[in-house]
């Protein structure tokens, strides 16, 4: 059996969330540099294009600059309410599917063992 035909498209969006965890949390780590641009990861069009291809191309071509609601004065695009929001709705996507995963771990644990 194949990862995909176990876990079906939950393996790509726990990695395209994973990835995502970490450009909100640079975005975060940034919101007073001068000049930075947040970024952010399109999840629909990540794992649309995971299906065609690569899962870090996809990555890549879903990584998108975000448009700020009020820019600064500095040039920095982070807007921290936005960040920290996006980033708590995805880590709790991300745990769901990572529960979910290990849920389907558990059931195929137990099947081979014969419970």
């Amino acid at each position: 059996m194949s990862n995909d035909s176990l876990f079906g498209v939950h393996g790509a969006a726990l990695q395209v969330r994973s990835q995502r965890m970490g450009v909100l949390a640079s975005n975060i780590a940034n919101a007073s540099t001068p000049g930075y641009k947040a970024k952010d990861i399109d999840f629909q069009a990540a794992l649309a294009s995971a299906g065609t291809g690569s899962i870090d191309g996809a990555i890549d071509n879903a990584t998108l600059y975000r448009v700020p609601l009020q820019p600064s004065a500095d040039g920095n695009t982070v807007e921290l309410a936005t960040e920290q929001t996006a980033f708590a709705e995805n880590a709790v996507a991300y745990q769901t599917t990572l529960a979910f995963l290990n849920g389907r771990i558990n059931t195929i644990t137990r099947a081979l063992k014969g419970e």
